[in-house]
């Protein structure tokens, strides 16, 4: 081969590298790519993909509805006469059955209802299939599809729900798209990691007013502008990432009101790069049918910082 052509094969090989785009899990985290030219460049790409995802068909704009259940039977569908009356979707989708934590679900023969991972089946002396429909703290969520709505069950705070999703809500048709503050690396920061001496727990509040009790690794230490500060990442199922629920003198003028959030790569070596950048605002600031963890008290920054999102355009519906 040809020193001219070992050139092209390099240069072909590095733009194909510098292409790839970091990926988040459904809890956003995000990854960094495997190869980063300028910190410019990797946070323009995290923002493509970030947006690629919530504006995805499955997306969090595509969320129609919260339904909470209640011990024993309630019909669901979109018809008035349903108990629980859903947004879009089949007039009659079929039956929900609440057993304690157990939800079962029997389909309504009219519509066609495809059932993923159910966890048991049941048939009764009807004859009707009972599908056991596992929620999202199992692992492994049972997923409920009739055109063009889907339908999961969510656990918070020991209470189940089912939670619709819809590609053509308003929220994702009407998308108007992200604003954000100018990258800025002042607000890409390493800390100093301080672990716990015991397991700790956070009582984290959420928006519905319920609690969620989130283990805290430690303590990270950093500087910005000269002055210190502390935050208290919390670890998440589904994730090895260091999830960080802040709020800081920006919010509720010039970002989401509540706080926003961040991921981070563990310590390694006592060390944290924590990058603001990536800010991004909770799926609450774009729907009413999310059940987002607020900022404890120890994450509340004495800061502006101006970076990562700003706010979006505020919601008007309710669950």
């Amino acid at each position: 081969m040809s020193r001219l052509s070992l050139h092209w094969t390099a240069v072909a090989l590095v733009i194909a590298l510098s292409a790839c785009t970091p990926g988040e899990p459904r809890t956003e985290a995000p990854t960094v790519a495997a190869q980063e030219p300028t910190h410019q460049a990797d946070i323009e790409a995290w923002r493509k993909a970030r947006v690629e995802r919530l504006t995805a068909p499955d997306g969090w704009l595509s969320l129609v509805g919260m339904h909470w259940l209640v011990e024993g039977e309630q019909t669901v569908g979109s018809a008035a006469d349903n108990t629980l009356r859903l947004a879009s979707g089949p007039a009659h989708l079929g039956i929900m059955r609440l057993r304690g934590k157990e939800v079962w679900f029997t389909a309504d023969p009219a519509p066609q209802v495809f059932v993923r991972d159910a966890a048991a089946l049941e048939q009764d002396d009807q004859g009707r299939v009972w599908h056991r429909l596992a929620a999202d703290s199992s692992g492994k969520q049972t997923l409920l599809r009739s055109e063009p709505i889907s339908v999961v069950v969510i656990e918070r705070s020991g209470k189940m729900a089912l939670r619709v999703k819809d590609p053509n809500a308003a929220t994702r048709t009407g998308f108007s798209g992200i604003d954000y503050f100018p990258i800025d690396a002042t607000f890409k920061v390493e800390g100093r990691f301080e672990a716990h001496a015991e397991t700790k727990y956070f009582e984290i509040q959420t928006v519905l007013g319920t609690i969620e009790r989130m283990e805290t690794p430690g303590v990270i230490h950093f500087e910005i502008g000269g002055k210190p500060f502390t935050i208290h990442p919390v670890l998440e199922a589904g994730t090895t990432d260091w999830f960080f629920i802040f709020a800081d003198r920006t919010n509720g003028r010039e970002t989401y009101g509540p706080g926003r959030f961040v991921y981070a790569k563990p310590a390694v070596d006592g060390r944290v790069t924590l990058d603001f950048n990536r800010a991004y605002n909770p799926p609450c600031s774009f729907t009413p049918y999310s059940t987002c963890p607020l900022p404890p008290p120890e994450n509340r920054l004495d800061l502006r910082v101006t970076a990562g999102e700003k706010k979006y355009p505020a919601i008007t519906s309710s669950p």
